[in-house]
């Protein structure tokens, strides 16, 4: 593996062309089927390789709030665009004191409802456990909670997010199950497990625990690769479209926005992806209709996290 520092030297640096001169790779927002939210980056624990480096203190990333989410559920509208799933991740977001009424304003617009959780104390507090009750009873089938769950062996999953963490989360995870509110599981790949092998241990840990969670739905059992910029990658061009028989419309960007309020700012603002909330070139405007605009792919997780998956688009 190159060092750090060597990595893709001169690359990503023109979001028209590449480092050889070769036209870069965009992506229209053709399908937008997903309105993500960040709400905070403030979380109760700080795991070891958090992408948006949530904890206990950073809040880079401010809560947001109820009536800023409602403003864009309103724009969802006025811009037509055919969203289902309004998604929320964090920081832990049931740091947000505001979780449950942004939750249940989302579902009464008619969203199926995603929250990417930890399930530890946080959402474990009485009225957060009473509002995810009356809500999961209102709006059936509509609210699934996907569990960050880094290893099914307590002992890898707690070298991540520190000594004790598994069995809080599992904690968790039984009151979801016994209150039958749909649950997912993240899982990641740093321990260098195969996909196979992967699946087969979540399958064995759900199975003991009674969770209802298919681990071989790539849905329901999500195992997320890592996120390392030190590693060499090769710039997306227009050819590799065709020489990786893929679409465009098979990335995020195509199908998904995500909204941020940053500390400081006046208002939040729409980013073209998930991945990068700190990457200013990815922030597209502070409307809907600002964020319709094509996306380039000049970043490495554009190449390493959303297209190429392994694959090369060397010709």
């Amino acid at each position: 593996m190159k060092d750090g520092l060597d990595a893709n030297i001169g690359k990503f640096q023109n979001p028209l062309v590449t480092v050889n001169g070769e036209r870069r790779a965009t992506v229209s927002l053709t399908n937008p089927q997903t309105l993500w939210f960040n709400t905070g980056t403030l979380c109760n624990i700080e795991c070891v390789n958090c992408y948006i480096e949530s904890s206990p203190t950073n809040d880079a990333l401010v809560y947001i709030s109820a009536a800023e989410v409602r403003d864009y559920l309103g724009q969802i509208s006025e811009r037509n665009w055919p969203v289902t799933e309004i998604a929320f991740t964090g920081g832990e977001p049931f740091m947000n004191p505001q979780m449950i009424e942004i939750c249940e304003a989302s579902l009464a617009a008619g969203y199926e409802v995603l929250i990417l959780t930890n399930a530890m104390r946080p959402m474990m507090r009485k009225s957060v456990l009473a509002g995810l009750t009356r809500l999961n009873e209102a709006y059936p089938d509509k609210l699934t909670l996907r569990i960050s769950v880094d290893h099914y062996k307590a002992e890898l999953h707690d070298a991540e997010r520190g000594a004790g963490a598994f069995e809080k989360t599992l904690t968790g995870m039984r009151w979801l199950r016994d209150n039958k509110i749909r649950m997912a599981v993240a899982g990641r790949s740093v321990f260098g497990d195969s996909d196979a092998d992967s699946r087969a241990g979540y399958n064995a840990f759900f199975l003991e625990h009674g969770f209802d969670i298919d681990a071989n739905d790539p849905g329901m059992t999500v195992l997320f690769p890592e996120m390392d910029e030190s590693v060499e990658v090769p710039e997306i061009t227009t050819a590799c479209w065709d020489i990786l028989g893929k679409s465009p419309q098979a990335v995020m960007c195509s199908s998904s926005r995500m909204v941020v309020k940053r500390k400081g700012a006046e208002k939040p603002s729409v980013l073209a992806c998930t991945l990068l909330p700190y990457t200013p070139e990815f922030e597209l405007g502070d409307s809907l209709e600002a964020a319709e605009k094509d996306v380039a792919l000049n970043h490495p997780h554009c190449a390493k996290f959303c297209v190429l998956g392994g694959a090369s688009c060397s010709a």
